[in-house]
Protein backbone atom coordinates (compact mmCIF):
# COMPACT_ATOMS: atom_id res chain seq x y z
CA UNK A 1 0.00 0.00 0.00
CA UNK A 2 1.19 3.70 -0.95
CA UNK A 3 1.76 5.60 1.86
CA UNK A 4 0.83 9.92 1.38
CA UNK A 5 4.03 10.80 0.22
CA UNK A 6 4.03 8.53 -2.42
CA UNK A 7 0.67 9.24 -3.82
CA UNK A 8 1.60 12.82 -3.62
CA UNK A 9 4.93 12.37 -5.33
CA UNK A 10 3.33 10.05 -8.16
CA UNK A 11 0.78 12.74 -8.73
CA UNK A 12 3.14 15.65 -8.91
CA UNK A 13 5.68 13.56 -11.52
CA UNK A 14 2.25 12.73 -13.85
CA UNK A 15 1.12 16.81 -13.80
CA UNK A 16 4.84 17.83 -14.29
CA UNK A 17 4.66 14.71 -17.27
CA UNK A 18 7.35 13.53 -15.91
CA UNK A 19 5.94 9.65 -14.88
CA UNK A 20 6.94 8.36 -18.30
CA UNK A 21 10.52 9.18 -17.48
CA UNK A 22 10.91 8.03 -13.85
CA UNK A 23 9.30 4.76 -15.07
CA UNK A 24 11.12 3.77 -18.24
CA UNK A 25 14.55 5.26 -16.64
CA UNK A 26 14.31 5.32 -12.45
CA UNK A 27 14.37 8.13 -10.21
CA UNK A 28 18.07 8.79 -11.14
CA UNK A 29 17.33 9.92 -14.78
CA UNK A 30 15.96 13.20 -12.99
CA UNK A 31 17.76 15.94 -13.15
CA UNK A 32 18.19 18.43 -10.12
CA UNK A 33 16.39 20.60 -11.22
CA UNK A 34 13.10 18.36 -11.80
CA UNK A 35 13.71 16.97 -8.53
CA UNK A 36 13.93 20.06 -6.78
CA UNK A 37 10.78 20.94 -8.51
CA UNK A 38 9.30 17.52 -6.89
CA UNK A 39 10.42 18.48 -3.37
CA UNK A 40 8.95 22.19 -3.61
CA UNK A 41 5.25 21.21 -4.71
CA UNK A 42 5.09 18.26 -2.29
CA UNK A 43 6.26 20.93 0.37
CA UNK A 44 3.37 23.30 -1.01
CA UNK A 45 0.80 20.42 -1.25
CA UNK A 46 1.43 19.05 2.79
CA UNK A 47 1.08 23.00 3.95
CA UNK A 48 -1.79 23.32 1.92
CA UNK A 49 -3.38 19.47 3.12
CA UNK A 50 -2.69 20.73 6.76
CA UNK A 51 -3.80 23.98 6.62
CA UNK A 52 -7.19 22.43 5.07
CA UNK A 53 -7.10 19.82 7.85
CA UNK A 54 -6.68 22.59 10.44
CA UNK A 55 -9.52 24.70 9.43
CA UNK A 56 -12.26 21.61 9.46
CA UNK A 57 -11.34 21.06 12.66
CA UNK A 58 -11.64 24.70 13.82
CA UNK A 59 -14.70 24.66 12.05
CA UNK A 60 -15.90 21.40 14.04
CA UNK A 61 -15.06 23.76 17.06
CA UNK A 62 -17.81 26.40 16.97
Amino acid sequence: MENLDEKIKNEIIIELGLFDKVKKYGWKSLTAKETGRIGGLITKRKKLMQMEKQSRVAGQNL
